[in-house]
């Protein structure tokens, strides 16, 4: 079992915020950009008013 602090972390494409490794994300961890649903809602939502 890993610690918190060990978990890798990545930045959001879209807020910005850091965030850690989820257990769902275990198999496509290297293809997440988003740190949640909303993010990525809205990350779609800017490519289509661009």
């Amino acid at each position: 079992m890993r610690r918190t602090g060990d978990l890798p972390i990545k930045q959001c494409e879209q807020c910005q915020r850091p965030y850690r490794w989820r257990r769902k994300w275990a198999r496509c961890w290297n293809e997440v950009r988003y740190c949640s649903e909303r993010c990525r809602r809205n990350a779609r939502l800017a490519r289509r008013r661009a």
